[in-house]
């Protein structure tokens, strides 16, 4: 048996069996960071010892290397380069061990490298169970978790700027590159060329199931770095493929696929949309049968799904059937590849995101489409992309066979099945209309697919760009910094006419730079002499950068310059430079800084465009007036005029800022002055199936808040907006911090034991943050009050009269306050005297018109049950004029 995985620990019933650093015997010294080893500890390192290591590790957990893990296994531990190109279940992931193995035995630092953040996670974990927690770190460019270690997880981009910041200097003894055709991507790909070129003194395992003719870098590689480069590719896949073009309904297919023993089943999509609804679709049909499915929910246990996605994910999953797409909570995801891990869901309905080396055994991959929406228009796939996705195919070790089937187009299958009911009687044939395909249909069918099969993926074509922020992390690294970017052009795989584009590009940026004094030329001190005799003129930065520069938030300096033109003091009660509201407006500059959530975004224009359209009518405005007034309406851009003169001063200052996009929004704020949890917020928006990616928004929100804004900027309620946020996010899935410290100190887990994720810290415990909470719940009374949403409030408080209430204070005033100053803490009073007994009394003022506060809310907060449900719960006592 073998493992496309990376093998995991012992299980404590067997402590008996060595770890892989015990196996190198580096026990008591393996913890220690990169180049803290002293030369005389790794003097003698011996690679056939080191080799015959990995092996007998191997061999102690039944793992049989095959011939090419044993050939590059070996070439490793030589000191060769590897360029791993074999199919799908071939063991790459085990060869990545024994790569990290090597430099762990030689004292050096190594990278593994990925395209996606959920690979990178999911690889992460894998080798925390192989290495121990102390020896593996991750960098994905949000997070950091212990990232000094001799082993270093993270993303492409992560480890091409550390190469451009330090060049052949950087503490990087080895390199692996996960999913390396990624070198091809056309945005993507200069930071999978960048380290080859940059880091000459390490050693690189290049791996992926679609490479195709890769002579051109073998030959750089070698030339550049002196190292042997061994090729290891086609290889015969240990588990062969049967190909079938099918023009059945897929619960049809499905279904026979089921009954063929063809499962688990892996349904590709090209949308996650249409992964949902296929789920929904095939929930209909019997997947799994009783047995199947009290084994999932003995399996599943307590794992908590507490979102509206979550509720429908935990309907399908007791089905037999899982979901698996990247707008899912990372919880989620893991849940589903656990459970298919331990062979308990026959059917995933997911996207193609699943043929990049996340880890879920299936047997059949059944394919809805041969085309896909790359963002700009509908295409054909590559055969790439089709291999990639027909590689996860038939389990090492458990299937002898994979099937990759292809569902005709929806108009085909149609067509088929009338034709089949029609039957062998030539005028019911004849009857028939056929069904045409749908407008803007890009055709492929079953020669589409064949020629698909037979097709070998493209070669490579490498890209190369040069930006401001490239330029400033090589000036950052110090030296000739111009014969650095000439030698990284030069040295690039692109065409000469690419380099020409290239150096005229790096000549203009760089004037920009100089012209904006950020780049300085000392032409007073100039570095040593060339070979030739000629010497040029030092060059250095004349700002600082931070330690993430091009890492994180590029655009954290513009944030910080904008924040300095607010006012701390403005609490809402004036108006200041931008809405009145200091706390609020520094979180709507740091959003300005964030990438887009665009189904967020999305979804909140057609809100606010509904909520427009509805206003006009009532105002009597004529259809076409209507029409043209609603293309001005847009999702909400708090201080979008402020941000963009100010940025447009920086830039002049600062050029190397316009390589980065200002996008005004407010999704945080939005969720704040609207005193909305995060369910709340999903069901007001619609995002059920975009909540993984809400969550991704939040937490960089919150981790650029926390690490952009000095501490001596933030007052009292920008405090309590962290401390609320940070709770939020850790409440709704738990950070990767949470796991770590579950990594480091783990539980005993029985064997088969689901993993549930680790219970968040009560929401009571951090003062700040379950204030705000409490307070949001008085707010929204205020709110739906404001709105006269009497049922709304009846049903949040049924022990209280809402509409006599309402009756009597709307027979006074005319309206309620639900601004920034009638949600100003001083008029939420909290009196915490009583929480030895378990609960708060709070009382919410009315901001009414005159200013009076003489009308008032009481309410009781239930500390227990805050703990036990992860938010404030609230129960109104009384309503109460004063």
């Amino acid at each position: 048996m073998t493992s496309d995985a990376a093998p995991g620990p012992a299980t404590p019933t067997t402590p008996e069996i060595p770890t892989l650093p015990e196996r190198l015997g580096l026990t008591g010294r393996s913890a220690r960071p990169a180049g803290v080893w002293t030369d005389e500890e790794f003097d003698t390192y011996d690679p056939d010892a080191v080799y015959d290591a990995f092996v007998e590790w191997a061999g102690d957990r039944g793992i049989s290397l095959y011939p090419a893990q044993d050939e590059a296994a070996m070439e490793l531990a030589a000191g060769s380069h590897v360029i791993l190109s074999t199919p799908t279940g071939t063991g790459k992931s085990l060869v990545a061990v024994a790569a990290h193995a090597v430099a762990l035995a030689k004292g050096e630092r190594s990278y593994y490298t990925a395209p996606i953040k959920a690979l990178v996670s999911e690889k992460f974990f894998d080798l925390v169970d192989t290495f121990g927690a102390e020896n593996v770190g991750m960098v994905t460019g949000d997070s950091s978790v212990n990232a000094d270690a001799p082993i270093v997880c993270c993303t492409a981009e992560i480890l091409a700027n550390l190469a451009l910041r330090h060049g052949p200097d950087a503490d990087i003894g080895q390199v692996v590159m996960d999913e390396f055709h990624y070198y091809a991507d056309p945005d993507r790909g200069w930071a999978w060329q960048v380290p080859l070129i940059e880091l000459t003194g390490a050693q690189f395992l290049l791996m992926s199931a679609t490479l195709g003719d890769v002579t051109d870098i073998v030959d750089d590689l070698e030339e550049r770095t002196g190292r042997d480069v061994a090729e290891i590719t086609g290889v015969e896949r240990p588990v062969p493929l049967d190909f079938d073009y099918v023009d059945t309904p897929a619960h049809e297919t499905v279904e026979t696929l089921l009954q063929d023993g063809k499962g688990p089943i892996y349904v590709v999509h090209f949308s996650q949309a249409a992964a949902v609804e296929r789920a929904q679709a095939l929930s209909s049909i019997r997947i799994v049968d009783r047995a199947g499915r009290d084994e999932i929910a003995d399996a599943i246990g307590g794992f908590r799904f507490t979102t509206v996605f979550g509720r429908t994910l935990s309907r399908y999953l007791r089905s037999g059937i899982g979901v698996h797409h990247a707008g899912m909570l990372p919880r989620y995801r893991r849940l589903v590849e656990t459970l298919a891990q331990r062979g308990l869901l026959r059917v995933i309905c997911g996207t193609d995101t699943l043929g990049v080396g996340i880890n879920v055994p299936i047997r059949t991959v059944l394919l809805t489409a041969l085309t896909k929406f790359d963002g700009e228009r509908m295409r054909h796939l590559t055969a790439r992309e089709f291999h990639q996705i027909a590689g996860r195919a038939g389990r090492a070790g458990y299937d002898t066979a994979g099937s990759v089937v292809c569902l005709a187009p929806e108009h085909e299958i149609e067509n088929a099945q009338a034709l089949r009911k029609a039957g062998d009687d030539e005028r019911k044939r004849k009857r028939v209309v056929r069904k045409k395909p749908p407008t803007g249909f890009v055709s492929w069918g079953e020669r589409s697919f064949e020629k698909l099969v037979e097709s070998r993926p493209e070669p490579l074509t490498p890209t190369m760009q040069m930006t401001a922020a490239m330029l400033i992390n090589i000036v950052a690294r110090g030296g000739d910094a111009l014969d650095h970017v000439r030698s990284l052009i030069e040295s690039s795989h692109v065409s000469a006419t690419r380099k020409t584009e290239l150096k005229r590009r790096a000549i203009a940026i760089f004037r920009t730079l100089v012209a904006a004094d950020v780049v300085e030329i000392d032409r007073d001190e100039p570095l040593p002499a060339t070979p030739g005799g000629i010497r040029r003129p030092s060059i250095h930065l004349t700002v600082d950068l931070q330690p993430n520069f091009a890492l994180n938030q590029p655009l954290s300096p513009f944030a910080l310059a904008v924040i300095e033109l607010l006012d701390p003091a403005d609490d809402g009660t004036d108006q200041g430079p931008g809405t009145g509201h200091y706390a609020l407006d520094v979180v709507s500059v740091i959003e300005s800084t964030l990438d887009d959530p665009r189904p967020v975004l999305s979804q909140q224009q057609f809100k606010a465009r509904g909520e427009a359209v509805a206003a006009m009518k009532r105002e009597g405005i004529e259809y076409d007036e209507r029409m043209e007034r609603l293309e001005e309406v847009t999702h909400p851009k708090p201080l979008a005029e402020l941000l963009d003169e100010a940025f447009t001063s920086y830039t002049a200052s600062q050029p190397w800022a316009a390589d980065f996009e200002l996008r005004p929004k407010a999704v945080v704020r939005d969720m704040y002055e609207r005193a909305m949890s995060f369910a709340e917020f999903i069901d007001f928006y619609q995002l059920a199936r975009s909540e993984g990616l809400v969550l991704r928004y939040l937490s960089d929100a919150d981790r650029a808040i926390r690490q952009t804004v000095p501490e001596e900027w933030k007052n009292e309620e920008l405090h309590e907006i962290i401390e609320w946020l940070g709770a939020l996010v850790r409440q709704v899935d738990s950070s990767l911090v949470d796991e770590w410290a579950e990594l480091v100190d783990p539980r005993p887990v029985a064997e088969g034991e689901i993993v549930v994720p680790p219970a968040p810290p009560s929401i009571v415990v951090n003062r700040r943050a379950f204030t705000v909470l409490v307070r949001n719940e008085l707010f929204r009374r205020v709110q739906l009050a404001a709105q006269e949403r009497d049922e709304d409030l009846a049903a949040l408080d049924p022990d209280v009269d809402w509409s006599a209430f309402l009756d009597e204070y709307f027979e006074v005033h005319d309206d309620i306050g639900v601004d920034a100053r009638a949600r100003s803490p001083k008029l939420c009073e909290i009196d915490e005297s009583a929480s030895s007994d378990g609960r708060w009394s709070v009382v919410q003022i009315i901001d009414d018109p005159e200013g009076d506060h003489d009308w008032r809310i009481r309410a009781e907060v239930d500390l227990t049950a805050s703990t036990e449900a992860g938010e404030a719960v609230v129960r109104v006592t009384e309503l109460v004029h004063l």
